[in-house]
């Protein structure tokens, strides 16, 4: 049997193997899901010289990679007590399983509602952060899916012991240990093989670099929960109290330049913009930021530099952001609905009727009023955790947390009525 024949057996093991997980996890009650992630909790505080151990052996492959990736890669004693506390904190969280919603008694006398079900099984696909094998593992184990993991190459041994503390938890709550699984192998055949089997995993994530969510977009046959990029805005308007813009806008970009939800365009209103890019572009300048903009921008902002039109649609992650100074509210949601790319955009005003328009015709997965685009995260909507961003517009969209792994069915309450 050759290498790729040997791949496809193994994923499609974990498929089946799966599959029959997710019919007891479907069925499991709150009590033994909620233990399982206590015991996880446990196991990790337990567990913390093995897991550096093993992380370091990742550590010392990945010795070339640039430091902010080996950053990334890092699985110290204190990111470890923080994902133990989150599996804690998602045990405490109400189970979403089995609610029946807006029910409603028809004239034929039955009642109609829709209760909330797992989706059955996901598989993600992620890249360096070892601590996203526990996210995924907790909130597969809370919303009763079971879930098929493939972390990067450079986090493997992490990952692997990681998940043989998961398996080993489910194990003492009384469920199925295949109920989260971690794919073995760094072979890139792997992934191609998880993305095309219908018939065991239900949705895939991907989480990482834009290359790798455009591969599984385009190749997997299963639905995908993803985005594609971060390009988000702030758009500071004519009726904006100025010291609270500034105090956002720089928060937004430069809290922290690496997120998807950092904000990357800056669009200001002709009447604001006099009184407000100037004193921005000091701020910003003191923390080393380029500023690319248009005219009327570069008139206001001494040492920015001109902006092209590939800046207006461009996810930098970095120390950059585009400035444009446009004449109305109808100016600014036209441009962030033709750029953006449907993430996180902001307003800063107190004119609520701008607020409003904003709220409704901004087509964006999260739309906020006077606060910083950093917000758009599981952790700061309560959702406890997240799997990850979706700016797709079905089923799930935004931050996904437990609820977005699950779906609903109808379900029908009668005493005997037929049909006439």
């Amino acid at each position: 049997m050759n290498a790729s024949a040997d791949i496809q057996t193994l994923v499609t093991s974990l498929g089946a193997a799966a599959r029959r997980a997710s019919s007891r996890m479907a069925a499991a009650p709150t009590a033994a899901k909620d233990l399982a992630l206590l015991v996880l909790a446990r196991r990790l505080r337990e567990s913390v010289p093995a897991l550096v151990a093993a992380n370091a052996r990742d550590l010392h492959a990945a010795a070339g990679l640039a430091e902010p990736l080996r950053d990334r890669l890092k699985l110290t004693p204190a990111i470890i007590e923080t994902v133990a506390q989150g599996c804690e904190q998602i045990a405490a969280m109400p189970d979403p399983i089995g609610e029946i919603t807006d029910l409603k008694r028809r004239p034929s006398g039955i009642s109609v509602g829709r209760m909330r079900v797992p989706l059955g099984v996901f598989g993600m696909i992620y890249e360096s952060r070892p601590n996203v094998t526990i996210e995924a593992a907790s909130l597969a184990i809370k919303s009763g899916n079971a879930c098929i993991l493939r972390g990067g190459s450079e986090a493997l041994h992490s990952n692997l012991a990681l998940s043989a503390i998961v398996g080993a938890a489910l194990s003492e709550a009384g469920l199925p240990s295949e109920a989260v699984q971690l794919v073995p192998t760094t072979e890139r055949a792997a992934v191609g093989a998880l993305i095309t089997q219908p018939e065991f995993v239900d949705v895939i994530i991907p989480r990482g670099g834009k290359g790798l969510i455009e591969r599984i977009a385009a190749e997997a046959r299963v639905p995908v929960i993803k985005h594609l990029d971060g390009n988000c805005h702030c758009y500071v308007d004519a009726a904006a109290e100025l010291e609270q813009a500034l105090t956002v806008v720089m928060n937004a970009k430069t809290q922290k330049y690496s997120p998807c939800n950092a904000t990357e365009s800056l669009l200001v209103h002709a009447d604001s913009a006099a009184a407000f890019l100037p004193r921005l572009g000091s701020l910003l300048a003191a923390k080393g930021v380029e500023m690319r903009g248009c005219l009327r921008t570069l008139a206001l902002i001494p040492g920015a530099v001109p902006a092209s039109e590939e800046d207006w649609s461009t996810e930098y992650l970095a120390p950059i952001l585009s400035i444009k100074v446009v004449d109305s509210l109808d100016e600014a949601i036209a441009h962030i609905n033709r750029y953006g790319s449907h993430h996180t955009d902001a307003i800063l005003t107190t004119n609520h009727p701008n607020a409003m328009r904003f709220l409704r015709e901004v087509d964006s997965a999260s739309v906020m009023i006077n606060a910083s685009t950093r917000f758009a995260d599981g952790f700061e909507y309560g959702l406890g955790a997240e799997i990850g961003i979706s700016t797709d517009k079905f089923h799930a969209r935004g931050p996904v947390g437990l609820e977005g792994l699950t779906s609903q069915k109808w379900v029908v309450l009668g005493q005997g009525e037929v049909r006439g």
